[in-house]
């Protein structure tokens, strides 16, 4: 199994996780990723994500506009339905991975 098959499933609870932590923009959300060690993902990978986000009222956006100038920029941030499924994601992945690291470690 790749890595990309694996972290599909994933993506979405990250991106609630790191919108919640607060309000975010697309490519900041791909920095901030790269920083916990998600050096796999690719702005092509979180937009469609981000979109089905927000058509399921999990995040909504504000478009904002540079001090520079420019084009807005769309920020993301979570709504109250958007906080609950991160609440259910950090629970979910809790058990999923305290369930695999238990059947990893007794292998050893």
């Amino acid at each position: 199994m790749s890595t990309s098959q694996i972290l599909k499933g994933i993506l979405e609870g990250c991106l609630l996780s790191v919108i919640g932590k607060g309000e975010t923009y697309g490519y900041e959300m791909i920095e901030k990723l790269n920083k916990y060690g998600f050096t796999m993902v690719s702005e092509g990978s979180i937009y469609p994500l981000l979109l089905r986000l927000r058509k399921e009222g999990l995040v909504i956006t504000t478009q904002k506009e540079l001090p520079s100038g420019g084009p807005k920029r769309k920020y993301y941030s979570l709504t109250a339905k958007g906080k609950e499924e991160l609440e259910e994601f950090k629970f979910r992945w809790d058990a999923i991975s305290s369930g695999v690291n238990n059947l990893l470690k007794e292998d050893e």
